[in-house]
C-alpha cells in the first residue's frame, strides 16, 4: 500500500464542529436575562427563584446547543463542566454575601482607637469602647490550647503511623473519630463539670483552654497522621539501613519532610478553634475590663464579645455596630491564619525537579 493512500486528503479534518470560546459566556448571558424575564413574568421577587431558573436554563441551553453542533459525546461533558460551574457558583455566593455585609457593617466603627481600647466604664448603649480586652482574651486561650494539643495531637499521630500496631492502636483511632465530631458544646460541659465544679476552681481563660484544646486535639492528629503516611517509606528504610535508630529517623527523616503538612494541619485547627463560642460561654464568661491573667477570673474572647454585644443591641445602636466590627476582626484573623497556613505549606513544600 503506498503512502499516498494513508494520507488525508486536502483540506479534511479529523476533528468535528467545535463551538467558539464565547460559546459558554453567551449562553450564561442568554440564561440570566431569560431567568430575569420568567421572573418578572411569574411576579417572582426573590433573587434566589430567577438565579435558580438561570441556572437550570443554562445547563440546559448548553447541553441542546451542543448536542446539534458537536454531538452528544462532547454535550455531556459540556454539561458536566457546566454543573461544576454551576456547583461552584453556588457556593461562592453565600461566602461572597456573609463577608460583604461584615465588611459593610464593621467598618463604621473599625480603627485604632477600636482595636486599642476595652469596654471598660462603657455602657453598651453608648458610643465608644473597643476590643482590646478580647483579642488578648482570645489570643491567650487558643495559644494556651495551642501549647496542650499540638504535642499530645502530633505525639499521638507518630505513634499511629510508626508504632500503632493492634487492639490499642485501633481503640486510640476509635476515639480520635469520635472526638472529632463531638459538639463544642459537650466539651465545655466536661471541663465545667471537672475543672469547675468538681476542682472548684472557678471560670478563667485557662478552662477555656482546656475545652479548646479537647476540640483541637482529633484535628491535629488526623491531619498531621495523613502527612506522616505521605512520607515515602524508602525514606525510612533508607535511614534504617544505615544504622540510625527509629526514634532518631522520625525526628531527622520524617518529621522535617512532612512538617509543612503538619504546619498546615496545626493553623487549620486553630482557625477551626477561634471561633468557638459555647466553651468560652460556660467557662471564661467576659468581662468588660483586661484581664491579661488567663489562669485567674474571667476573661473576654472575640465570639463572647460579639454574642454579647448582639444581644444587648437589639438590632441597632452602637453595640451592634460594635458586633459587627468584632465579627470582622474575628473573620480577617482567621484569614491571616489560613494564609499562613498555605505560606507554610508551599515553603516547606518538597521541591521537585532538578
Amino acid at each position: 500500500m503506498s503512502n499516498a493512500t494513508l494520507t488525508p486528503k486536502s483540506g479534511s479534518s479529523l476533528r468535528g464542529a467545535t463551538l467558539p470560546k464565547w460559546f459558554l459566556w453567551a449562553v450564561a448571558a442568554g440564561s440570566v436575562a431569560a431567568g430575569l424575564g420568567i421572573s418578572a413574568a411569574a411576579g417572582l421577587s426573590s433573587s434566589i427563584q430567577w438565579a435558580l431558573i438561570a441556572a437550570v436554563l443554562f445547563v440546559l441551553g448548553t447541553y441542546a446547543i451542543s448536542a446539534r453542533v458537536e454531538g452528544g459525546r462532547q454535550a455531556k461533558d459540556r454539561v458536566a463542566t457546566s454543573m461544576v460551574w454551576v456547583a461552584f457558583i453556588v457556593a461562592v455566593i453565600p461566602l461572597a454575601s456573609l463577608i460583604w455585609a461584615t465588611v459593610k457593617r464593621g467598618v463604621k466603627v473599625l480603627d485604632g482607637y477600636f482595636l486599642t481600647h476595652s469596654m471598660g466604664v462603657v455602657a453598651d448603649a453608648e458610643p465608644g469602647g473597643g476590643i482590646y480586652h478580647a483579642i488578648l482574651g482570645t489570643l491567650e486561650q487558643v495559644g494556651i490550647a495551642a501549647v496542650i494539643s499540638v504535642p499530645v495531637g502530633v505525639l499521638t499521630a507518630i505513634y499511629l503511623v510508626e508504632y500503632g500496631r493492634g487492639k490499642l492502636a485501633k481503640a486510640v483511632t476509635f476515639f480520635v473519630d469520635v472526638m472529632t465530631g463531638i459538639p463544642s458544646i459537650v466539651a465545655g460541659l466536661f471541663i465545667l463539670s471537672t475543672w469547675i465544679l468538681m476542682l472548684d476552681m472557678g471560670p478563667s481563660g485557662f478552662a477555656g483552654s482546656l475545652a479548646l484544646a479537647i476540640l483541637m486535639i482529633p484535628v491535629v492528629v488526623r491531619s498531621t497522621e495523613e502527612m506522616l503516611k505521605l512520607v515515602p517509606n524508602e525514606l525510612r528504610e533508607a535511614s534504617l539501613a544505615l544504622g540510625v535508630p527509629k526514634w532518631r529517623t522520625i525526628l531527622k527523616v520524617v518529621l522535617p519532610t512532612s512538617i509543612g503538612g503538619i504546619t498546615t494541619g496545626v493553623m487549620l485547627a486553630v482557625a477551626r478553634i477561634t471561633g468557638e463560642t459555647a466553651p468560652v460561654l460556660l467557662l471564661v464568661w467576659g468581662t468588660d475590663f483586661i484581664n491579661a491573667n488567663p489562669f485567674q477570673d474571667a476573661q473576654e474572647s472575640l465570639p463572647m464579645y460579639i454574642y454579647l454585644q448582639y444581644s444587648n443591641s437589639g438590632g441597632y445602636g452602637a453595640a451592634y455596630d460594635r458586633a459587627w466590627a468584632a465579627a470582622l476582626t474575628l473573620i480577617a484573623f482567621i484569614m491571616i491564619l489560613n494564609l499562613v497556613a498555605r505560606g507554610i505549606a508551599r515553603w516547606k513544600a518538597p521541591k521537585t525537579g532538578r
